[in-house]
């Protein structure tokens, strides 16, 4: 069977990462953090390492990024040089989908794009002391105005612990969604973006205080409280819970994930692989003879294949690697 080479197709997604990458790292303001998230992003997937091979040859050739129009991405040290970007695609034999550019980033001196990668937990601390942390493969973009302090979510799931606004009058926090918006009330909270059935929607969950949802087109509102979950889309509420602690309790705790662990408590296993392969590269399907079996513990997330080899060894399942990248999980009676 051949393999791939230079000359084989790669996705026009992966060669606009590689061109970000590329810009970045010859911007002159690229640190160590950026250098350890690009070599996890290269490592992440086969398609990732031909494509910055190509990207690397091509440049060398054309000289795609000088240090003149290399700028950083995807830091909070500025925005994004168009032209750096578009001429890096062009050189990558790849034309920016119209608006890809534009629709995707910030405009403004005060905006900020930030990035975690597959498997990344990144924390920011805000303008205005306020701190989100990303989980994996998440993406926001953040800005502040006269008007309002506004953080997008563009994808994945963050944290966000927000700070009193020291200006007078003080701007709300405001977190946009596809589906929605949200305004802080003075509170710590958890929103996700996911797929439900045919759909994507946004999941709220209220740590402490209060957060306002207003759906994009509807228009209907709904006030959360600490402790309850509000799945919704831009049309309507899907799902709420109760709150999950007694009133006058203290208030929950941080996620799992904030602290770099998954969680399980008697979790369905393919629940818990499901949400396992948030966090790895590749493919994790989940045999159904054993999706029923149940998962209970605290795992760590830095290593999981640690974590598959753990349930490999507490459950009646086999662990089968196909390559690194696609992994099933399947009975041991097989």
């Amino acid at each position: 069977m051949p393999t791939p080479d230079s000359t084989t197709a790669l996705d026009p997604a992966v060669i606009r990462e590689a061109a970000g990458w590329l810009v970045r790292l010859h911007s002159g303001e690229a640190g160590p953090a950026d250098h350890e998230a690009f070599e996890r992003w290269r490592r992440a997937s086969p398609d990732h390492e031909r494509a910055w091979e190509r990207a690397e040859k091509l440049s060398a050739k054309f000289g795609a990024v000088s240090p003149a129009l290399g700028v950083p991405v995807l830091t909070r040290q500025g925005t994004v040089n168009r032209r750096a970007v578009v001429k890096t695609l062009a050189i990558l034999g790849v034309v920016a989908p119209a608006g890809w550019l534009g629709a995707s980033l910030w405009r403004g001196e005060t905006g900020d794009v930030y990035r975690a990668a597959v498997g990344e937990n990144r924390r920011v601390a805000l303008a205005d002391r306020s701190l989100v942390q990303l989980n994996t493969s998440t993406d926001i973009a953040v800005r502040y105005s006269d008007e309002a302090r506004v953080l997008q979510l563009r994808q994945g799931e963050i944290y966000i612990e927000t700070a009193a606004d020291l200006r007078s009058p003080s701007r709300p926090f405001l977190v946009e969604t596809r589906q929605g918006r949200l305004r802080a009330l003075g509170t710590r909270f958890v929103v996700r973006e996911l797929a439900r059935g045919d759909k994507d929607v946004t999941a709220l969950t209220v740590l402490e205080h209060r957060v306002e949802i207003t759906l994009k087109s509807s228009g209907s509102r709904r006030i959360v409280g600490a402790g309850e979950t509000v799945v919704f889309s831009d049309q309507a509420f899907e799902a709420a819970e109760s709150p999950r602690q007694p009133p006058g309790q203290p208030s929950a705790a941080a996620p799992s994930w904030t602290k770099g662990m998954l969680q399980a408590d008697n979790a369905r296993l393919d629940a818990f692989l499901r949400e396992l392969a948030r966090y790895r590269p590749g493919i994790l399907r989940c045999e159904p003879e054993v999706a029923s079996l149940r998962v209970s513990g605290m795992f760590v997330l830095g290593d999981t294949d640690h974590i598959l080899d753990i349930i490999g060894e507490t459950l009646p399942v086999r662990i089968v690697r196909r390559t690194a990248y696609w992994v099933t999980v399947t009975s041991n009676t097989r």
